[in-house]
C-alpha cells in the first residue's frame, strides 16, 4: 500500500484540497401539485482531503456550466481550494479548461500573481474508480440518507436544498476518531469542529451573563479552541490512517513492453482487449499505478490494478 498523501496529513484551511464528484440522478418537481411536471437533478460532492469534511451543491445537469456555477457557489462559501482532485468526466474536463482559459486571461494574471490564488487541477487515469475512494465513499454516504428521507417522493426545489443542507450537516456531524474511554470526554473530533468548532448538529451553548471581554481576548479564545481540535486531529486521527490491513508482500512493477490484458468491467472475459505496455507512470514512491497502454484500437490508459500479465512476458518490439 502506498504512503498517505500529502494532502491528506499537513495542517491546512478546511477544503484548501479538495475532491469532487456526482451523485444522482434525484427526481425533483416543479411545485407540491399532483400533476407537476418532474425532472432530474444531480448533487455535486466536495470532500475536504484532511479533515473529511463534505459540501453538497445541487447541480441542473451533466454540463460543464452547470458544474462552473456549483464550483463558484462552493468557492464563495468555502474558499479558492489549492487543488481540486477529479475523475476524467466531460464536466470536470471541461471545467478545467475553461478555468485555465479564465485563470491565463491577462486581467486574471496579475491578480492571481498579486493573491497567489491558483487552483490546479488533478484528475484520475480512466476506469480507476478506486483512485477516488474518498469521495466514492461520501457519494454513498449521501446517496445512503438521501434515500432513507426521500423514499420515493420527489421534493420540490426548496424542500430538496433544505434537506440536502441537513445532509450535509449529518455527514460533516460523523466522528472522525472513536468514542473516547474517558468518562469526562463526551465530544468526539467531527468535521464540524474545524468548520464551526462544534459538531453541526449539536445544540447551541447556553448564554450567561459574564462580562464582556475584549475582542482580543475573544479572538484568543477562539485561537486555542482552533488549536486544540488541530492536535486532537494529529494524534487521534492520524494514526488511523496509518493501518494497513492488506498488501502486506511488494509485487513487481509493470515494465515498458510486457504484454497485458485490459480487464473490463462491462465486457466478458473473451472479449478483453491484449494490448503491450507503452509507458508506466510511477509515484513518488516509485511504485507504478498508472499504465499506458498500446493495444489494437489505438493507446488508451489504464491503472495498473486493470491490467493481467500474460505469462511468459518479454521485452520485444512494439506492436
Amino acid at each position: 500500500m502506498a504512503d498517505l498523501p500529502e494532502s491528506q496529513v499537513l495542517q491546512c484551511r478546511p477544503f484548501s484540497c479538495v475532491g469532487v464528484d456526482y451523485a444522482g440522478p434525484i427526481p425533483m418537481r416543479d411545485n407540491k401539485l399532483r400533476k407537476s411536471r418532474t425532472y432530474k437533478a444531480y448533487i455535486a460532492v466536495f470532500v475536504c482531503m484532511s479533515v473529511k469534511a463534505i459540501h453538497l451543491e445541487l447541480v441542473s445537469d451533466l454540463s460543464t456550466p452547470a458544474f462552473l456555477a456549483a464550483f463558484d457557489r462552493f468557492v464563495a462559501r468555502r474558499g479558492l481550494p489549492t487543488t481540486v482532485y477529479s475523475d476524467c468526466g466531460t464536466n470536470f474536463v471541461g471545467a478545467d479548461r475553461q478555468l485555465r482559459q479564465l485563470i491565463n486571461s491577462p486581467a486574471a494574471q496579475s491578480i492571481i500573481t498579486s493573491g497567489k490564488s491558483y487552483c490546479d487541477w488533478k484528475f484520475n487515469p480512466p476506469s480507476a474508480p478506486h483512485f477516488g475512494g474518498l469521495w466514492e465513499a461520501a457519494v454513498r454516504s449521501c446517496k445512503r440518507l438521501l434515500v432513507r428521507i426521500m423514499g420515493a417522493h420527489a421534493f420540490t426545489y426548496e424542500e430538496f436544498t433544505t434537506v440536502l443542507c441537513r445532509v450535509e450537516a449529518v455527514l460533516n456531524s460523523r466522528p472522525l476518531t472513536p468514542a473516547s474511554t474517558d468518562p469526562h470526554d463526551l465530544d468526539c473530533l467531527t468535521p464540524g469542529h474545524f468548520l464551526i468548532g462544534q459538531p453541526l448538529l449539536a445544540l447551541p451553548p447556553r448564554t450567561t451573563e459574564c462580562p464582556e471581554r475584549p475582542l482580543t481576548d475573544r479572538w484568543k479564545l477562539l485561537d486555542h479552541c482552533h488549536q486544540h481540535f488541530w492536535r486532537r486531529w494529529s494524534t487521534e486521527y492520524l494514526h488511523t490512517l496509518q493501518e494497513r490491513g492488506k498488501w502486506t508482500r511488494d509485487q513487481p512493477n509493470i515494465e515498458v513492453g510486457q504484454m497485458v490484458t485490459i480487464r473490463d468491467s462491462l465486457a466478458p472475459p473473451l472479449e478483453w482487449r491484449l494490448g503491450r505496455v507503452l509507458e508506466v507512470l510511477p509515484g513518488a514512491d516509485g511504485v507504478v499505478r498508472v499504465v499506458r497502454v498500446l493495444t489494437s484500437r489505438g493507446i488508451v490508459t489504464r491503472p495498473a490494478a486493470k491490467l493481467v500479465l500474460l505469462p511468459g512476458n518479454g521485452t520485444g518490439p512494439l506492436i
